[in-house]
Parts: structure tokens; C-alpha cells; sequence
């Protein structure tokens, strides 16, 4: 009992491990990794209370309320559908057991500590989600441009009139140009799968 209050005074109760790939699928974020449709786990962090599981298309978040209740929340952010920003990572200190990696996902600031004999697989994944957050920062920037070039060409039609087709004709044409613009941008700069980016900064 005194070990245990003395570990919750020091904040090491909740310290966490990398699960080395083997041991995936005893976890329970593994359990809701959508294999089936080629999803694949590179990084899985568990503390006594949360699973933190990093595969090629979301960040798997498995939140407990504390280390004794067994309720838990799933919670799945799709890169597709997120944005990953401030990506930092905290080194030991002399007397510190952990390192700790902290990074914001749709606005939500995470803050993960884990065992610092773990520095080598948490500095590959600070590097991945840095390079991660770079990528979707560009990206963002990539597809804004491509819908106001859509803008300014419309306008630029608009004021260009033409006998060769009815109103209706032409407006088709337009939204049908638009629709195939849009669609096109979105497929180039929105990413689902950062695959290639987890595969150069894995260790093998």
C-alpha cells in the first residue's frame, strides 16, 4: 500500500510502455484497428489507465478514467480528418524514469509519459508526427490555394459571354468542372494514409 501512494505521490503510477509488435494483439486498441481494410499498428503506448495505438490511418485512443475502473472510452482520430500540430518530446532528466511526447490533435492537447528505457521507439514516433503535422500543414495550405484558383477562374468565366451555349449549358459545364476540380484537389492534398511517413521512421 505504501509503495502504491508513494508511486501515485511521485506521478509514476501512470507511466507508460511501448508494446513491442508481437503483443499487439493482446491490447484493446488492437481490437478496433480496422485490419480488415488495411490498417496496420506502428506504435502502441499503454499506461495503467490508456492505450494510446498509432496506425498508418488514425491515432487509436483508448481513455480510461484511472487505472482501477474498467470503464473505457474509444476514441478515433482519422488523419484524413484531423490535424496534428505542436508535436514536442520531453527528454529524462538525471532522476526522471520517464520522457514524455506531447502533441495536439484537433485542437485536443495529448501529453503521453512513458519510460525513458523506451527513448529510442518514442523519439522515432516524435519523428513521424512531426513529419506528419508538416505534411498536413502543406497540404491544408495546398488544397486552400487550389479552391480559390477554383474561385477565381468562375469569376473570371462569369464575365465572359458566349453564344455557343444556353445558360443552362454553360452552368452545367461549370459545376460539373467544379465538382471534378474540388474532388481531384481533395483526393491530392486531403491524406488518409501516412503509411510511407510510419515505415521510414520505424525501426526494423
Amino acid at each position: 500500500m505504501l509503495k502504491k501512494f508513494a508511486s501515485d505521490a511521485l506521478g509514476l503510477s501512470d507511466i507508460g510502455i511501448v508494446i513491442p509488435k508481437e503483443n499487439f494483439d493482446k491490447t484493446e486498441a488492437d481490437d478496433f484497428v480496422l485490419h480488415e481494410s488495411g490498417e496496420v499498428v506502428y506504435f502502441l503506448i499503454k499506461t495503467k489507465a490508456d492505450e494510446y495505438c498509432f496506425t498508418n490511418k488514425a491515432l487509436i485512443h483508448v481513455d480510461g478514467e484511472n487505472a482501477i475502473s474498467k470503464k473505457r472510452l474509444l476514441k478515433r482520430y482519422d488523419y484524413q480528418h484531423s490535424t496534428i500540430t505542436d508535436v514536442m518530446l520531453e527528454t529524462a532528466g538525471t532522476i526522471d524514469l520517464d520522457i514524455e511526447i506531447k502533441f495536439t490533435i484537433n485542437n485536443i492537447p495529448m501529453s503521453i509519459d512513458i519510460h525513458k528505457k523506451f527513448d529510442t521507439e518514442i523519439k522515432d514516433l516524435y519523428k513521424a508526427l512531426h513529419a506528419i503535422s508538416v505534411e498536413m500543414k502543406n497540404n491544408t495550405q495546398y488544397f486552400e490555394i487550389a479552391q480559390n484558383s477554383l474561385t477565381y477562374a468562375a469569376e473570371s468565366i462569369g464575365k465572359v459571354e458566349s453564344n455557343a451555349v444556353t445558360p443552362a449549358q454553360s452552368f452545367e459545364q461549370i459545376a460539373r468542372f467544379a465538382n471534378d476540380w474540388v474532388l481531384q484537389s481533395k483526393k491530392q492534398y486531403v491524406k488518409e494514409d501516412y503509411r510511407e511517413v510510419f515505415e521510414l521512421y520505424t525501426n526494423h
